[in-house]
């Protein structure tokens, strides 16, 4: 079973994901902000990641930099689940190192199979 973390400053996305995700047979573990999101990496490894992006103090792009620069975690698949929906958004993380992007609100479906073509 694959192991995803999940990253949100609000509760109440964090639970949606975390169920969306554990209905489609992944194991989850979950962080409340980015510099938990980068211990919890470092220590589990997870398959992959799927962080808001904004977030007090770290957000999912500052997540993903750190990530992105150690040799340790830099291969994580990082995906993007956020608000903000215009095209430089999208260009911006992607030059970041993001491998997939969603928006929110997102339905399970969509999530799920953003997650699984990250994983490829």
């Amino acid at each position: 079973m694959k192991t995803i973390l999940i990253v949100d400053d609000v509760q109440s996305v964090l639970d949606l994901i975390a169920y969306y995700l554990t209905a489609a047979d992944y194991n989850i573990i979950t962080a409340t902000n980015g510099e938990e999101a980068i211990a919890k990496t470092r220590e589990t490894k997870p398959d992959a990641i799927v962080t808001d992006w904004m977030m007090p103090k770290m957000g999912g792009l500052d997540i993903c930099r750190k990530l992105k620069k150690n040799p340790e975690t830099a291969d994580i698949p990082i995906i993007a689940c956020t608000v903000k929906n215009r095209y430089v958004d999208l260009l911006w993380a992607s030059k970041q190192g993001v491998k997939a992007y969603v928006t929110k609100p997102c339905t399970k479906e969509e999530l799920v199979r953003v997650v699984q073509e990250a994983m490829k």
